[in-house]
């Protein structure tokens, strides 16, 4: 681990001095990627140069234990196993940090959650999922807009699919890819009687032009009347978009916007967060097919959470927390949920890395 930490060190220095150099800055992408990568350090590079400062301490105090003043060699004595304890923990700290980084943590994130299972009620909840991730997106600074909706008649959306801009995004959210149920007494329900239903949430890395190249040719575009509420010219002008990718058939509407220009690039965003996620899914087979890299990736089908609103419960499967919190969770209050799945999820690393 020391080897591995002086090398992550020397690098952090070298670009120190890259983000200084001219012709660097001048470079805006380069000098925004370096920027990055020096950011990623820093925490490792700070807990490295403090190990240093105790691990000198602590052949000071050895030292001092043959001291020939007997008060010295008492204090010296006293203060060691505080010392022992903060290079322990230090250590363990600095093993999780020196974890491979998943490389789309940094991303902007897209956002897709579909009604399942429940009818209307799914719907409805899925609106409810769609506000309670906007509230998380607010708390933490982040922006968030829609790509692509397709609202009901009484508030809930049979599909919204956002896109997530801020400070780790997709670290944060990518555990909630998976099956989320809800089990309430809908509105609509006379016997009150609770119904369980089923929502979707798939969560995606934004892709970046440069990584994903779609050529023209492999694109069919087709352009139609928008559909549903909207406003006078929206349903008057063909500026609906529907994009077929020839390759992957994977297709991907986008009616949100007025503007048919809009709505083709908002319909090429999400269809570059499909490949990407596609290729990654891949990557990840080939890599480990008999072991999830990440808590909850490549598996879309299986119950992650349950929503229950008479017991004001929410239950992450996945680590077992139940928490009887609902109405604040449902208003954006994520952090305990994803703080577990995280820590899972490095546990799991460290197991694995040992």
């Amino acid at each position: 681990m020391l080897e591995r930490l002086a090398e992550v060190e020397r690098r952090y220095e070298e670009l120190e001095r890259l983000v200084t150099d001219p012709a660097v800055i001048a470079n805006r992408r380069e000098f925004a990627k370096l920027g990055r990568e020096r950011a990623q350090l820093e925490e490792i590079v700070s807990g490295y140069r403090e190990r240093q400062r105790l691990e000198r301490d602590l052949v000071q105090h050895r030292d001092l234990l043959h001291d020939p003043d007997g008060d010295v060699r008492e204090l010296a004595r006293a203060e060691l196993p505080d010392l022992e304890q903060r290079l322990a923990l230090l250590d363990e700290r600095l093993r999780a940090l020196l974890l491979p980084r998943d490389p789309n943590d940094d991303r902007n994130t897209v956002l897709e959650i579909r009604a399942g299972t429940g009818g209307e009620e799914a719907a409805l909840f899925a609106a409810d999922l769609f506000r309670m991730y906007s509230r998380y997106a607010e708390g933490r600074g982040w922006r968030i807009e829609v790509l692509s909706s397709s609202p009901t008649g009484i508030g809930g959306f049979k599909e919204v699919i956002a896109l997530v801009q801020g400070e780790a995004a997709f670290s944060r959210l990518k555990y909630e890819g998976g099956v989320h149920r809800v089990q309430r007494v809908p509105a609509t329900e006379t016997q009150g009687r609770i119904h369980t239903s089923a929502v979707t949430v798939a969560v995606l890395p934004e892709a970046e032009d440069v990584e994903i190249d779609i050529p023209d040719k492999d694109l069919r575009v087709d352009v139609f009347r928008s559909s549903g509420p909207g406003g006078q010219s929206v349903n008057t002008t063909d500026s609906a978009v529907r994009i077929t990718h020839g390759p992957s058939g994977l297709v991907v509407t986008c009616q949100d916007e007025k503007s048919q220009h809009k709505n083709k690039a908002k319909a090429l965003k999400i269809l570059r967060a499909r490949l990407l996620e596609r290729a990654r899914q891949e990557q990840q087979s080939q890599i480990a097919a008999n072991r999830r890299a990440m808590v909850g990736s490549g598996d879309r089908s299986e119950k992650i959470r349950t929503y229950n609103f008479p017991q004001n419960r929410v239950t992450d499967h996945r680590v077992n927390l139940t928490l009887h919190q609902l109405d604040r969770v449902l208003d954006g209050a994520l952090d305990a949920l994803v703080d577990a799945l995280a820590t899972r999820a490095q546990a799991e690393a460290l197991e694995g890395a040992s």
